[in-house]
C-alpha cells in the first residue's frame, strides 16, 4: 500500500475532543505512522502511539522530530478553559501562545505539513453571526485573545499552515467532561442542573466531518490561511442542552437557561459567534458538513421542547452516543 505523503503524522492537543477524534482515526488507519503527544501528568491517557511529552520540553520536542521525521502536525494543544484563562493570563499565553511557538521551533527547518486549530471565539458575537475570514477579530476573552495572537504568529511565520477557526466538536472527550456533549451529560447524570445560555450561538459539527476535512487538507498543500470550521446548523448553548437532556432520556428540568448579562462579568461570553464555511467549502471542492444533530426530530421547535417525550420514541443514554457522537445510521 502506498502511504499518503503527509505520513508521519503529529498530532498534540490529543487531551481535547477533535485532536483525540483525530488520533483514533489516523492511528486506526495508519498505525505505525501517526504519533500524539500528551502531557506526562495526564496519566490515564494510554494507548499506541501515544507518547508522554509535555509540549512547553524543547528539547523532548526536538528528539521527537528526529527520530520520528514527521512530515505533518495537526497542532491542537491549548486551553479553552473559559475562566482558567481569565483568572490567569500568564498561563493561557503559555498554553495557547508559547505551544504554537514550540511547535513552530520544532517544524521551522523542516517540510512539515501544519494544520493549527483555532477558535469560533476570536469573535465577540454580533447579532446576525454568520462572520467570514475578512472580519476582524475582536474577543471578549483571555482565551479568544490568545488564540488570535496564535493565529497572527502562525500566519506571520509559517504562512503554508492552514489554520482552522472550529466551533463546538461533538465527539467524545478522554475525560469525560471536556466536549460539550459530555460536559451536559455529567450534570444530568448525577441529578445536577446545567444552565446554559439563550443568546450564545455556535456552529457545532460531527468529528467524523472534522476527520475527513483534516485528512484532505493535509493532503491538499494548497490549503494555506484562516478557514472556518462548523456545520450549517447554527444552535444556542441552551438548544444544545436541550438535545443532550431529551435524546439523553434525562429530567426535563434539571436543563436551565439565562442570559449571559445574567451569568455574571466572568468569564465575558461571546454572543452569536456562528462562521459561514463558504471559503472552505469552495477550496476543498466539495461541502463535508453534516448538520448537527443529524436527525431532524432532534432539533429543538420551543423552549421546552425536551419536556415533550413521544411514547414511539426512545430517549436513553445510548441514543447519545448513536445519534449525537457520531453521525447515525439509524436511530
Amino acid at each position: 500500500m502506498t502511504l499518503p505523503s503527509f505520513l508521519p503524522l503529529l498530532i498534540t492537543g490529543v487531551t481535547g475532543v477533535p485532536g483525540y477524534s483525530a488520533y483514533k482515526y489516523f492511528h486506526s488507519k495508519y498505525p505505525d505512522h501517526v504519533t500524539a503527544i500528551r502531557p506526562v501528568r495526564y496519566w490515564p491517557l494510554r494507548g499506541e502511539g501515544i507518547i508522554p511529552l509535555d509540549i512547553e520540553d524543547h528539547k523532548g520536542l526536538a528528539n521527537l522530530m528526529k527520530q520520528k521525521k514527521f512530515k505533518s502536525v495537526l497542532n491542537g494543544a491549548g486551553s479553552c478553559a473559559l475562566k482558567s484563562c481569565e483568572m490567569n493570563p500568564v498561563l493561557a499565553y503559555r498554553v495557547n501562545v508559547q505551544s504554537v511557538l514550540n511547535v513552530l521551533e520544532m517544524i521551522e527547518d523542516h517540510d512539515v505539513r501544519m494544520i493549527h486549530l483555532s477558535t469560533d471565539l476570536v469573535f465577540p458575537g454580533k447579532q446576525d453571526g454568520l462572520y467570514t475570514e475578512e472580519d476582524p477579530a475582536a474577543p471578549v476573552t483571555v482565551y479568544g485573545k490568545t488564540m488570535a495572537i496564535a493565529e497572527e504568529i502562525i500566519t506571520l511565520r509559517y504562512p503554508s499552515a492552514a489554520i482552522f477557526r472550529i466551533s463546538l466538536p461533538m465527539g467524545i472527550s478522554v475525560n469525560g467532561h471536556a466536549g460539550a456533549i459530555d460536559w451536559i451529560q455529567s450534570r444530568f447524570k448525577k441529578n445536577n442542573p446545567a444552565t446554559l445560555y439563550f443568546d450564545e450561538v455556535r456552529s457545532p459539527f460531527y468529528c467524523e466531518d472534522f476527520n475527513m476535512v483534516v485528512e484532505l487538507t493535509l493532503e491538499k498543500k494548497h490549503i494555506s490561511g484562516i478557514y472556518h470550521f462548523g456545520s450549517h446548523r447554527h444552535l444556542t448553548l441552551y438548544q444544545i442542552g436541550q438535545i443532550v437532556n431529551k435524546v439523553g432520556g434525562y429530567a426535563p428540568h434539571l436543563l436551565k437557561g439565562c442570559m449571559r448579562i445574567e451569568a455574571g462579568p466572568i468569564p465575558p461570553r461571546a454572543g452569536n459567534v456562528t462562521m459561514s464555511n463558504k471559503k472552505l467549502v469552495h477550496v476543498l471542492g466539495l461541502d463535508p458538513f453534516r448538520k448537527w444533530p443529524y436527525l431532524e426530530h432532534h432539533v429543538p421547535n420551543g423552549k421546552d421542547w425536551h419536556y415533550e417525550r413521544p411514547e414511539h420514541m426512545t430517549f436513553h443514554p445510548e441514543q447519545i452516543h448513536a445519534c449525537l457522537y457520531q453521525i447515525p445510521i439509524a436511530c
